[in-house]
């Protein structure tokens, strides 16, 4: 299952009190078209107004000049924002706020933004609402949690969210955008490049080896090589495939059981300039015998199947070099699986239109005796220590 990436809940209370006022006030600048909108709760008598905003309407004077109009307007709308940083509120207190609310005298409240650092059940919803009724309130809001996180991750307001947590979907959007670029660019390559070499055979090398191609400057380069020819197998979603192992198997007619001949790896190159060519041509010739025998519908190949994820990929070598001519994929090895980042075992038949197949995930997983013992024995999956897995795994 891939790990999904999000960001976790914005942590309101944390923020100092007139840091949260300041951030709900800066929320509301584009709520409303304001004549005026001011700080009044920094001040510390309020009233219980924390900000309060003059609303201008249509029906200002024409014939106001734009410095009246800057300083006050006949018909403006009167509205209270009012801002708790806590983390419960029950309706009989979120009742007590508004009751704690002063007018100054001729003045009537329109409208109010009610805001905290915490979630509104629907009874305190109901309860604010009707208070505001009785109130004679015209328009009422009332944003929690939920609310505020809503309009901060709107686009308009990511520089209040960077401003204030630290986090920018803008530049996470901009980042995630060169990764696919890269990504993409790199896929583009690599089909460009190794699309006629399907079962060819390339060089996967680590970044960092600077002692390419002297494999004796590499202490135990046998078991833990920092480059290596590798089988191409093709392109898939998410990657590039190789063919890690690949042996002469049997399959049985309901795709229930397999067997294969382990001691025999054919995807081996048989050009290698470090582990040398392979000398197995007659043991070939016999286990080929042996498995040519088989009814058509039970042959079947055992492939070792291994991924390197397209993000993984740093660059891609196309022309190679006077040891290796093929191509070479540059990425990083890991001290256990190498250049890859997961194995995927397969049992398929030759006869693709009425055989079968079958996702072993160990080496004895519906395994029977099909061939010469002396055949079937083999220490390891692949070049690495990586646990094979079914695909629906």
């Amino acid at each position: 299952m891939p790990v999904t990436r999000t960001l976790g809940p914005l942590h309101f209370e944390d923020l100092e009190p007139k840091r949260f006022e300041d951030l709900v006030r800066q929320l509301v600048y584009d709520f409303k078209r304001w004549r005026r909108l001011e700080a009044t709760g920094r001040a510390g008598s309020d009233d219980g107004f924390d900000a309060r905003g003059f609303e201008i309407t249509q029906d200002d004077e024409p014939n106001e000049t734009d410095e009246q109009m800057v300083v006050t307007g006949s018909t403006d709308r009167l509205w209270l924002i009012q801002c708790k940083r806590e983390r419960t509120i029950s309706p009989a207190k979120l009742k007590g706020y508004l009751n704690d609310t002063k007018l100054a005298s001729g003045e009537r409240l329109h409208g109010i933004v009610f805001t905290a650092a915490c979630d509104f059940s629907k009874r305190s919803r109901d309860t604010f609402r009707t208070r505001c009724e009785e109130l004679g309130i015209e328009e009422w809001h009332l944003w929690g949690k939920a609310e505020l996180e809503d309009l901060l991750f709107q686009p308009r307001n990511d520089s209040l969210l960077f401003a204030y947590f630290g986090v920018s979907l803008a530049i996470r959007r901009r980042s995630q955008k060169t990764e696919l670029r890269a990504r993409l660019a790199i896929k583009r390559k690599a089909h460009r490049v190794l699309e006629t070499r399907s079962y060819q055979h390339v060089l996967l090398r680590a970044p960092d080896a600077l002692e390419y191609p002297y494999s004796a400057l590499i202490p135990d380069f046998e078991r833990k090589p920092p480059w290596i020819m590798a089988s191409y197998k093709g392109l898939c979603h998410s990657g590039l495939l190789f063919t890690v192992r690949r042996h002469f198997a049997y399959i049985n007619d309901d795709s229930t059981a397999w067997d294969a001949a382990f001691v025999l790896d054919d995807a081996r190159p048989h050009h290698d300039p470090w582990r040398g060519n392979p000398d197995n041509w007659q043991l070939r010739q016999e286990i080929y015998s042996f498995w040519n025998e088989i009814p058509k519908t039970n042959q079947a190949w055992f492939e070792l199947e291994a991924l390197i994820p397209f993000e993984a990929i740093l660059e891609i070598d196309e022309l190679g070099d006077e040891y290796v001519r093929e191509p070479h994929i540059y990425v990083p090895f890991n001290p256990l699986t190498g250049p890859y980042s997961d194995y995927s075992a397969s049992v398929t038949s030759v006869d693709q239109y009425i055989g079968g197949e079958y996702y072993p995930t160990s080496r004895d997983d519906g395994r029977e005796s099909k061939f010469a013992e002396v055949w079937r024995t083999d220490g390891l999956w692949g070049p690495y220590a990586g646990k094979p897995r079914s695909p629906e795994a």
